[in-house]
């Protein structure tokens, strides 16, 4: 077979292929002709014609560290000459020391000891947790949160609250109980922070109240439902900050009835929210902690779980226990080490706290400035725009389309030159956008992406 010169090929012939051979079930065709990029740098992606976009989203917080971050790309690259294949029925060194740090960050985190287990995707870490807690208590029914996401493979489905990831696969037996976020821009009790005393938490007591509401029988050992999962920051459903006491007092709840407490840092882990787990900002202590993504910053699909020493150890959870062919690629364990080591050389608790806190006074004053933005908020640089009517309240997705929309059309004017901006559009009514930047975004950047959104939130308003 004759090789393709992939950069002859125009456009249009790539996607009159892409019609004829590509499946849309393994991607999300959010936008009727997606966008080709071909290169990338830092905090930028460049189109065919190397055009320049600002990237807002990073891969969905799987980018934090910057696209061909030399120091991870090159740790690749020296382990792919040396060892770029092995069957994880054997050891390496970047495994167990990649293991480690891990470890060693939950236990100072945490104060709990406990070991690490690999595998390739957040909702394959998910589905493992899924099995040590059902391994460690012979139950299977779970609590988790209404806007949560999880993932799409068929375990993962069950925590995941999206009817959408379930509709077309028929029952799920093992649909976790769904209870609502502490969604304060809407709330679901229609309350105010101020004055509600923490009433959500109230309501999900109740629960227990009494053994006709289902969950608990005092007189019982243990519970029928065992296990909670939690997002530290509920990021698919809208990058929504919990209010500060709220896991506090979520977890004292679970704690007297021994519920298990699994915290979900796929998206919001290594210092996205400013602290190397989302969950330290709020002083309780999970169970299990499972995250992905930007584990290798993008250049390897590795994910994994840290769990308690009682739950995982070799006694309790013996080998065989769940398995994935690449679950401890070398590849994805020298990526994983050289991200970690990046992580250990940075200052990230206190950069990720200036930027962020810099980002979202600026989005302050875009919010003032449009009466289409209802609420901006965040934690570190998880930040949200929510979307709405001139009421501020009303979801407006077809404005948050117009504005995703017009800003991957690129050729926005800005003080460095013509740019596109790449956004997230998530959330309850996919009218937010999730921004999560680069880690290592500049001020000068910040303004460059305050600049963008106020063109396009100007040019999409404007009156026909």
């Amino acid at each position: 077979m004759n090789h393709i010169n992939k950069t002859r090929l125009s456009e249009e012939a790539l996607r009159e292929k892409e019609a004829q051979y590509c499946s849309h079930g393994d991607t999300a065709h959010y936008s009727p002709t997606p966008k080709f990029f071909q290169g990338c740098e830092g905090s930028f992606l460049y189109d065919r014609e190397d055009k320049l976009y600002l990237d807002l989203q990073m891969w969905y917080s799987t980018v934090n560290f910057g696209y061909r971050n030399t120091q991870i790309v090159d740790a690749v690259k020296a382990q792919l000459e040396q060892l770029p294949q092995l069957a994880c029925q054997y050891l390496h060194a970047e495994k167990v020391l990649a293991a480690e740090r891990l470890a060693t960050e939950c236990h100072r985190a945490f104060g709990i000891k406990g070991r690490v287990h690999f595998n390739v995707g957040g909702a394959q870490a998910i589905e493992d947790s899924i099995k040590i807690v059902r391994n460690a208590t012979g139950k299977c029914l779970f609590m988790a949160f209404m806007g949560g996401y999880h993932g799409r493979t068929l375990g993962a489905s069950e925590i995941t609250s999206s009817y959408r990831y379930r509709r077309r696969f028929g029952h799920f037996s093992n649909r976790a109980h769904f209870v609502p976020f502490p969604y304060c821009y809407r709330c679901p009790y229609d309350m105010k922070l101020d004055s509600c005393d923490y009433y959500c938490v109230k309501q999900f007591e109740r629960l227990f109240e009494t053994e006709y509401n289902s969950f608990w029988d005092s007189k019982a050992e243990e519970p029928e439902f065992v296990a909670c999962y939690v997002e530290p920051v509920q990021a698919t459903g809208g990058y929504i900050p919990p209010p500060p006491e709220y896991f506090l007092r979520l977890k004292k709840i679970l704690d007297e009835r021994k519920i298990l407490l699994v915290d979900d840092e796929v998206q919001m882990g290594f210092f996205r929210t400013g602290k190397f787990w989302g969950i330290e900002h709020f002083g309780v202590k999970p169970n299990i902690v499972v995250f992905g993504k930007t584990l290798t910053n993008g250049l390897n699909p590795l994910s994994g779980l840290w769990a308690e020493e009682a739950l995982i150890s070799p006694q309790a959870f013996p080998p065989g226990s769940t398995h994935s062919t690449y679950s401890s690629n070398p590849l994805g364990t020298a990526a994983a080490l050289a991200t970690l080591q990046w992580i250990e050389q940075q200052d990230y608790e206190r950069k990720v706290a200036e930027s962020g806190a810099y980002f979202l006074e600026q989005l302050e004053v875009l919010k003032k400035r449009y009466a289409v933005i209802g609420d901006v908020a965040g934690l570190g640089l998880a930040l949200r725009i929510e979307v709405t009517q001139p009421d501020r309240l009303t979801p407006n997705q077809p404005l948050a389309n117009r504005i995703f929309e017009l800003g991957l059309a690129g050729g926005i004017p800005t003080s460095r030159g013509p740019m596109g901006l790449v956004l997230n559009v998530t959330g309850y009514y996919k009218n937010v956008f999730g921004l999560a930047p680069c880690l290592d975004i500049t001020k000068d950047e910040i303004d460059l992406a305050i600049e963008l959104l106020d063109w396009l939130f100007t040019h999409c308003t404007e009156e026909p």
